[in-house]
């Protein structure tokens, strides 16, 4: 069977991590300018001279290759969370539609639920559940949950008065 060739040895752990550590010290000399202004060609020569030396080094190479999935993991992760909170937190006609206190109950909700979907697909939901609620602290964390979210709902009647409005 033909090896795909985006999955092969040499491209995954030469090809791509010369590459990127290529751009990146072309890129962040072409914009401090340490190496002088308008000088492209050194600026990639040094670039080149970089990549080249971690290619010839295996530890540097394998941390950067093990490195980029949790990179990409993690961007995505964000991108999700910045979307969703942007939908919560966006306004809409130059004013805020939600008052500002759910607001911020609506983002840690999405916090948590984005956490829990994030542990629920990684395949580590059954050993953060048995933490939380197998064996004898089932009830400890059941209480504990019901306390936190008995005086959150009092702080929030108290700081808004309980939405009792004024005599006017």
């Amino acid at each position: 069977m033909p090896e795909i060739f985006l999955l092969s040895p040499y491209w995954v752990e030469f090809v791509l991590p010369f590459v990127l550590v290529f751009t990146l010290i072309f890129a962040i000399l072409q914009k401090t300018e340490l190496l002088g202004e308008g000088k492209k060609q050194i600026d990639a020569m040094v670039g080149l001279v970089v990549g080249l030396i971690l290619i010839a080094f295996p530890d540097a190479r394998s941390i950067i290759v093990l490195l980029m999935p949790f990179l990409a993991v993690s961007i995505v992760i964000l991108l999700v969370f910045m979307l969703l909170y942007g939908f919560i937190m966006g306004k809409k006609s130059g004013e805020d539609f939600l008052h500002k206190g759910w607001k911020y109950a609506l983002g840690t909700i999405l916090a948590v639920g984005l956490l829990s979907y994030l542990i629920f697909i990684s395949g580590n939901w059954d050993y953060v559940y048995d933490f939380f609620f197998g064996g004898g602290y089932s009830q400890i964390w059941t209480n504990i949950i019901l306390i936190i979210v008995i005086v959150g709902a009092i702080w929030v009647v108290v700081r808004d008065g309980g939405g009792i409005s004024g005599g006017d």
